[in-house]
């Protein structure tokens, strides 16, 4: 997939799924992206996405799975800043899958 058509307009992609351009992302986007992903996106989702981008304009990277964490529960609280919360959300890739879905680029140091 090197590409989503969403609302009549072409999303490129990286050979990763990621956006290659960050101002093409949406609401809409993420659902597609989601949906590649055979994944529903529910209120605790969006929550964990928004402060992503959050974190993304404010430090202008991706964390890696521990800075997700220690930032969600910062942010959120130790229940919602777990690595099990996010694991489960997310698919056992947080760091990965939700900048994906957050229209980021890809943590640096995920595989």
């Amino acid at each position: 997939m090197t590409q989503l058509l969403i609302e009549g307009r072409t999303i490129a992609l990286d050979k990763d799924g990621y956006l290659l351009h960050l101002q093409d992302w949406s609401e809409a986007v993420a659902e597609a992206l989601a949906r590649e992903e055979n994944l529903h996106l529910n209120a605790e989702h969006w929550e964990i996405l928004r402060l992503l981008r959050a974190f993304y304009a404010e430090f202008q990277l991706s964390p890696a799975n521990r800075p997700l964490i220690k930032y969600v529960a910062l942010k959120l609280g130790p229940d919602k800043g777990s690595s099990l919360h996010l694991n489960l959300l997310f698919k056992g890739a947080p760091a990965k899958l939700a900048a994906k879905l957050a229209g980021l680029p890809k943590p640096t140091n995920c595989l």
